[in-house]
C-alpha cells in the first residue's frame, strides 16, 4: 500500500495537482464526483478512477480503503473535508487537503486525538495558503526572543479560479477571529494595517485563514491577526457560478504571490519577513505533490500537523522560485 488518491482532480486547480503529480513520476488515481469528466481525466492522464460522493461514510471508506495518502482538492472544503478526514481515520489514511478555510483546521484540531489514535496525520493547506506562511512565521519566530505577537499578511493579485472564489465566502463567513493569548476569539478592531510586501507599504483588511490554527501550532506565538491585500479583481462579485475555471498561464506568470510576517519579541524588538513565490496556483501543484510524495515516504505523524512542522521550516523555499527576505 503506497499510492496516492487525489480527490476532486477534474477542478481547475485539482486537474493542475494532477497535472504534476504525473510529471513529478507519483502513482496515484483520481477521484471525484463527476463521473464523466473523471472519465475523461482517467483516459487523458492514464491512471485508475473512482466515482464517488462524500454523503455516505461506508461508500467513503470502502473508496479509500487500500489508499496510503488522500489529497483533497474539491472545495469548498468546509463540505468535503469532514467527510474525507473522518473516512480517512477510519481507514488509516492520511489525509493531506489544500485549504485556506479556516473552519477546516479548527476540524482537524478537533480530529486529532482520533486520528492519533488510528496512527492518522491530518494535515490540511500543502497549497498557497499555508506552506509558505507557515514556513516564514517559523522561520521569523527564530529571529527574536521569547516571541509574543505574530502578524501575516498576504498580498492576492490577479484573479481567482470559481472554486476559490466560493472558498474565500467560506473564509468571510467564518467570522473575523484572532488569536489571543493562545485562544481564538472575536475581532473587533476592523480597522486596515499597513504592510511593505516590497517597496510600498499598503493597506491590508484582516481576515480569518487557516493561518491562525497553523502558526499557533507551528510557532506557540499566544498572539496572532491575519491581513489580506486584494490587488485587482482578485476578489469577484456576483453569481460566481459564471466565473471561468480560473486565470491562464499568463495570468499566472503575471501576478506572483507574496506574505509578509512581522514577529514582536518578548523584549518588544520587531522582525519581518517577506516570502515571495510564483503565483499561488503554480506554487499549489508543486508543494502539494511534493508533500503527498514526501508523505508516502514515510514523512508523517499522527494526528493534526503542519508543514512546517513535518517538513521543516525550509520546506516552502525548496519549491522552485521561491525566497525569503528578512527586512
Amino acid at each position: 500500500m503506497n499510492n496516492l488518491m487525489i480527490y476532486g482532480a477534474t477542478g481547475y486547480t485539482g486537474g493542475l495537482v494532477a497535472e504534476r503529480a504525473q510529471t513529478a513520476g507519483v502513482e496515484f488515481e483520481i477521484a471525484g464526483r463527476d463521473g464523466p469528466r473523471l472519465r475523461a481525466a482517467s483516459a487523458q492522464l492514464g491512471v485508475a478512477h473512482r466515482t464517488f460522493r462524500l454523503d455516505d461514510p461506508a461508500v467513503v471508506r470502502k473508496h479509500i480503503t487500500g489508499t496510503s495518502v488522500l489529497l483533497n482538492c474539491a472545495g469548498p472544503f468546509a463540505r468535503t473535508a469532514e467527510p474525507l478526514m473522518r473516512a480517512c481515520i477510519e481507514a488509516g489514511v492520511h489525509y493531506l487537503d489544500i485549504t485556506a478555510e479556516i473552519n477546516v483546521y479548527r476540524l482537524a484540531e478537533g480530529l486529532s486525538d482520533a486520528a492519533a489514535a488510528a496512527g492518522v496525520m491530518l494535515l490540511p493547506g500543502v497549497g498557497w495558503d499555508v506552506v509558505p506562511t507557515d514556513c516564514l512565521a517559523a522561520h521569523v519566530a527564530r529571529r527574536v526572543e521569547g516571541p509574543q505577537r505574530l502578524r501575516i499578511a498576504l498580498q492576492v493579485a490577479g484573479s481567482m479560479s470559481r472554486g476559490s472564489a466560493i472558498s474565500a465566502g467560506e473564509i468571510i463567513g467564518a467570522g473575523l477571529l484572532a488569536r489571543a493569548g493562545g485562544a481564538l476569539v472575536a475581532k473587533t478592531d476592523t480597522r486596515p494595517v499597513f504592510f511593505d510586501f516590497g517597496g510600498v507599504e499598503v493597506a491590508c483588511a484582516p481576515l480569518s485563514f487557516g493561518d491562525l490554527v497553523t502558526a499557533w501550532r507551528s510557532t506557540g506565538i499566544p498572539n496572532i491577526e491575519m491581513f489580506v491585500h486584494v490587488a485587482g479583481d482578485a476578489f469577484p462579485i456576483g453569481d460566481l457560478s459564471l466565473l471561468p475555471d480560473g486565470p491562464s498561464v499568463e495570468e499566472r506568470d503575471a501576478n506572483r504571490a507574496r506574505a509578509v510576517a512581522e514577529v514582536t519579541g518578548i523584549d518588544g524588538s520587531v522582525r519581518r519577513s517577506v516570502i515571495e513565490t510564483l503565483n499561488g496556483y503554480s506554487y499549489t501543484p508543486l508543494t502539494a505533490v511534493e508533500a503527498a510524495r514526501r508523505v508516502l515516504s514515510g514523512d508523517h505523524k499522527p494526528g493534526f500537523q503542519t508543514p512546517a512542522l513535518i517538513f521543516g521550516p525550509g520546506f516552502a523555499e525548496t519549491i522552485a522560485d521561491t525566497c525569503i527576505v528578512d527586512l
